[in-house]
């Protein structure tokens, strides 16, 4: 049974994508979650944000006293970042203190480790490897963005498949009209793209194929490439040789991220997290062996519930961060 004045603690995963807000108390007891849209405000702006925040902090806190939480956490892309207009949002949902922001790479390696120090590998939509000394943010390789870097996410999978898709075009354009039938990995990536019958190129539209591709390419946000990260998974799954590749070399640019920010004899624990990382993805399992055999005395786990992960480091903040709860809290 849980006192009516028993400390709670609140931790939330803000992204691009979903705001994820937990609160549990100090022994690991979860008595409210919740599941918003994205609320970074890099990506979608002041209002959303404290929308979306302030909507995940109340509906985890349904039914329970907010002045009871008596340190929070914020994980947030470019914590340094979170706009004025936060500051009366706390008010606003009850509570009695302000939460703390911490960087969200600091947030995902929390997520797999209760470690204080160890190295980040996150493959998503971008990437980016982090050094981590005592539960902070030391120093990053990568995560540069889809036009500078990212080497090995997905936006980057997506941005090589469209561009071998164009390849394979420019290579078998026919010279006397006929339609052309892209196979394998362009094919599904026209289709993709074009929707249904887009594997000759143009969508069924009779457009010529390569400026029909080039310009569904460019009609959406560059991000967007990311969601072409399947595709090439599933046919390098299927054994298309140019997918394949793709994956091989997603790998090895991880590897090469990683490298930059992790020594090279380090036992200390590392982390994977992100999309591509933290499922059973031909690209983690060809990531893996090549982890163990450039560090094998790391202990290798995968990022788990961040939102548990900011509890348990605004928990760690009263000195009650224990690896029991560590374990509890981001299962």
């Amino acid at each position: 049974m849980t006192s009516p004045g028993q400390p709670l603690v609140l931790g939330l995963d803000v992204g691009g994508t979903s705001t994820r807000a937990l609160v549990a108390t100090l022994d690991g007891r979860v008595l409210g979650t919740a599941h918003g849209a994205g609320g970074n405000p890099v990506a979608h702006g002041t209002e959303v944000a404290v929308r979306e925040i302030g909507g995940a902090v109340r509906a985890a806190l349904a039914g329970l006293d907010p002045a009871r939480v008596t340190a929070a956490v914020i994980g947030l892309a470019g914590n340094s970042l979170a706009p004025p207009e936060l500051s009366a949002l706390w008010p606003a949902t009850g509570l009695t203190i302000a939460p703390q922001f911490v960087d969200d790479a600091e947030l995902a390696h929390a997520a797999g480790s209760p470690a204080a120090d160890g190295t980040l590998l996150l493959s998503g939509t971008g990437a980016i490897a982090a050094e981590i000394r005592d539960h902070e943010l030391h120093r990053t390789a990568d995560g540069h963005g889809w036009l500078l870097g990212d080497r090995g996410s997905g936006c980057w999978l997506g941005r090589e498949a469209v561009s071998a898709a164009l390849t394979a075009v420019d290579r078998a354009l026919p010279l006397d009209g006929t339609p052309l039938r892209l196979p394998g990995l362009a094919g599904a990536i026209a289709e993709a793209l074009l929707g249904q019958g887009g594997s000759d190129g143009s969508g069924g539209s009779g457009r010529e194929p390569r400026a029909a591709l080039i310009a569904a390419a460019h009609a959406e946000a560059p991000a967007r490439l990311a969601r072409f990260a399947p595709v090439v998974l599933d046919c390098a799954a299927a054994g298309d040789p140019v997918a394949l590749d793709l994956v091989d070399r997603a790998a090895g640019h991880l590897i090469d991220t990683l490298a930059l920010v992790r020594d090279p004899d380090s036992p200390l624990p590392l982390v994977l997290a992100g999309g591509l990382l933290t499922s059973a993805t031909l690209l983690a399992a060809q990531l893996r062996p090549r982890l163990a055999a450039r560090w094998p005395a790391a202990t290798v786990s995968t990022a788990g519930n961040g939102a548990g992960a900011a509890a348990w480091l605004a928990a760690r903040t009263l000195g009650r961060g224990t690896e029991e709860l560590h374990r509890r809290l981001t299962a």
